[in-house]
């Protein structure tokens, strides 16, 4: 993983050159949902697809994240408001072009259950942010199918 990225905070979720924001509902309350999220990083895999490894590194304040196809990142978390947000920016990445990544997940109480947003903010030059702007409806599916897993794999879990 040779590229570093530029150090960026919160606010990047609403600031960034490309934002891509899904949301979805689960049935779960939020206190589980933050738990698999910022907690028990390691059973990502066993939910999001296209997550291959994920481990949680510095006693929880970063990550180390792969993905299907070979993508790797080592990640800072920024926000972990328990059952409310969570939120990690890639501090290096084999991926080239990417000058910033950031990814929020919000959760809020919704009914019978959680309402999860997820936040995809991104920066780099012109053809990285095209190809980002394509990848939104393979994101979107990606997002939602993880999130449905996560809602039967808390259901199991009762």
């Amino acid at each position: 993983m040779a590229r570093r990225l530029r150090a960026v905070e919160l606010d990047f979720a609403e600031k960034a050159p490309v934002r891509l924001v899904f949301a979805a509902h689960v049935t779960q309350a939020p206190t589980p949902v933050y738990e698999a999220l910022a907690e028990q990083v390691a059973d990502w895999p066993a939910w999001f697809k296209a997550v291959t490894l994920a481990r949680s590194t510095h006693g929880g304040a970063g990550r180390e994240i792969g993905l299907m196809g070979g993508v790797r990142f080592r990640e800072t978390v920024v926000a972990a408001e328990p059952a409310r947000c969570y939120a990690y920016r890639v501090d290096e990445t084999n991926v080239p072009g990417l000058r910033a990544l950031l990814e929020e997940w919000r959760l809020s109480p919704s009914g019978s259950g959680t309402r999860i947003r997820w936040t995809f903010a991104a920066d780099g030059p012109a053809p990285l942010r095209f190809a980002l702007a394509a990848a939104r409806p393979g994101l979107g599916h990606s997002f939602r199918s993880a999130v449905g897993a996560l809602d039967a794999r808390l259901i199991a879990r009762r």
